[in-house]
């Protein structure tokens, strides 16, 4: 069978941004996978990303945000997070595209010789490659209904020209009747007007014309729903070229980004999309989703968490984490109140003047010595005063650190990364990892199978004898130090099943401490909160009521 055969058994769903960037495309995306996921469709989502790097593994958190990790070792862009949180589907490498990917495969096949001596351009071999991909995803999840791909950047910008004509050489293959177009744009609103300007929203629709796309659907972004009205979405329908009802608002949120579904619901985004690709459905039941916002909108509880780390200025250094956080806040009906807290201002005033009194201290991972030791003053400062505790990859690190200096009274424990002449690597560099040098996608990653040891607080939240999470490092748990920490008291209460290596530290007599090396925030939903996150906010809820 034809990859073009193959593919109208899909339909395909693509969603474009134009006027500025940070338009919020990838929610609006997530969310309209969360409505067709609701009406009983099997949707599948992927990211198109113009920039060259290869992936964002050596992008750094304040030009990127968090590099978000799939089961097999993919680091993708953090909108692949919003992906599977708001849809059940999980990802894969070939879910996320950069240029830098689509280049490095054409120059490959180039020297291998596959081009058979021909002159390798960038219309047709760069934009057959783009295609390939989705005829890739394609073949892979034959089960699939509805393939859905949001195009990084904006509309104009000259790195993304070449995925958005691959898009249009691509609807000439598997028929314009499969293919629905969305296009995400801003109203800008001009404060000595007094109202929003629809004219940037035509432009960027003009530029797309002009490579040959016409949207289907409009979504336009806004601060409040009221400010799209009928005027302008007449006037915007007209200059487009599409139906006054496919002119949709796509608010700023009022509590939560998962009032998304609900808000496009409103104006029956879902029902344009199924339309236009001749799919008859029924209507999406939303019920545990509302349950789910309205939880967090009105909670019984609150609670206030410090997460202590070095990104912590940068809201998308750590958006996994707070909205696993904001996940177990809603399963125990409580508010998480997140107090970010910057690790090198505890080195400077100490940690009881930068945290004060809060009900829960979380440890979130990173690279590099930079705040390193008011991490570990903070991991002190929770254990001595029986503050809930959680660290996840370098926090787990820290409190094994903390740990041996505090409770064992080992002199100079520290970890290589930090200093790597260190009298006692109580964290050192994993084997296989000494000899490399580039950076590049050669940490452990993705999904690790680990033991759970019964009779400890990890069984406890788990409820399983083995589990599977994802990893993201280069640094381990010094085996050679095992003995002296557990004869002091510390529990090691998980390990990877093959290698042995140590996956999760407790303190016990304690109300609740645990670290864990891999990172269990990737693995969080709205209705599903992950275990350790779900006991952690637990532990905090009953320190703040006591």
């Amino acid at each position: 069978m034809s990859d073009t055969e193959n593919s109208k058994q899909m339909k395909y769903v693509f969603v474009t941004g134009g006027v500025v960037s940070s338009l919020g495309k990838g929610l609006a995306a997530s969310s309209l996978g969360a409505l067709l996921e609701q009406r009983g469709l099997k949707v599948m989502m992927q990211k198109f990303d113009p920039y060259l790097n290869v992936d964002p593994g050596t992008m750094s958190p304040f030009q990127h945000g968090e590099v978000y990790v799939l089961d097999d070792g993919a680091e993708c862009d953090l909108d692949l997070g919003h992906y599977e949180r708001f849809t059940s589907g999980v990802l894969s490498k070939f879910n996320n595209l950069t240029s830098g990917q689509v280049f490095d495969t054409v120059i490959k096949k180039e020297r291998a010789g596959t081009y058979l001596g021909k002159t390798v351009q960038y219309i047709p071999h760069v934009t057959d490659e783009i295609q390939e991909r989705l005829f890739e995803v394609t073949r892979r999840n034959p089960d699939v209904d509805i393939l859905l791909t949001e195009i990084g950047g904006t509309v104009g910008d000259i790195e993304g020209h070449l995925f958005l004509e691959a898009l249009r050489q691509f609807t000439l293959k598997v028929g314009r009747e499969n293919v629905c177009f969305i296009h995400a744009t801003l109203l800008p609103k001009l404060r000595a007007a007094g109202e929003i300007k629809t004219k940037p929203t035509q432009q960027s629709v003009a530029k797309l014309r002009e490579i040959g796309i016409i949207p289907d659907v409009i979504v336009c972004r806004v601060e409040k729903e009221e400010e799209l009205d009928d005027d302008n979405r007449r006037k915007i329908a007209m200059f487009c070229n599409v139906d006054e009802k496919a002119v949709i608002p796509f608010a700023d949120v009022d509590h939560t980004i998962y009032e998304g579904p609900l808000n496009l619901r409103k104006h029956f985004i879902d029902r344009l999309v199924v339309a236009r690709l001749g799919i008859d459905i029924h209507n999406p039941d939303l019920s545990h989703w509302q349950d789910f916002v309205d939880k967090i909108i009105n909670p019984k509880h609150r609670v206030k968490i410090a997460v202590v780390g070095k990104y912590i200025e940068l809201q998308d250094a750590y958006k996994s984490i707070y909205e696993s956080i904001t996940h177990a806040g809603a399963h125990h009906s409580t508010f998480p109140e997140v107090v970010r807290v910057d690790a090198e201002e505890i080195e400077e005033k100490g940690a009881e003047a930068v945290i004060g009194k809060v009900d829960g201290l979380l440890i979130p991972g990173g690279f590099g010595d930079r705040g390193t030791e008011g991490k570990i003053l903070a991991t002190q400062y929770a254990r001595e005063n029986n503050i809930p505790f959680f660290g996840i990859c370098l926090g787990m690190q820290i409190a094994s650190i903390e740990f041996a200096r505090n409770v064992c009274g080992i002199e100079g424990a520290n970890s290589t990364e930090f200093e790597k002449e260190c009298a006692n690597p109580i964290i050192d560099i994993q084997e296989d990892q000494r000899e490399i040098e580039s950076k590049g996608a050669n940490m452990r990653l993705g999904a690790c199978e680990s033991i759970v040891y019964p009779d400890t607080l990890a069984h406890k939240l788990y409820n399983a004898d083995r589990i599977s999470e994802r990893h993201r490092h280069r640094y381990e748990f010094n085996s050679a130090y095992k003995e002296r920490l557990t004869d002091n008291g510390l529990v090691i209460s998980s390990v990877s099943a093959k290698e042995g290596l140590v996956e999760i530290v407790e303190v016990p007599n304690h109300p609740f401490f645990i670290a864990a090396q891999f990172h269990p925030e990737f693995k969080s939903k709205p209705n599903q909160p992950h275990p350790i996150f779900a006991g952690f906010i637990e532990a905090a809820l009953e320190h703040s009521q006591a």
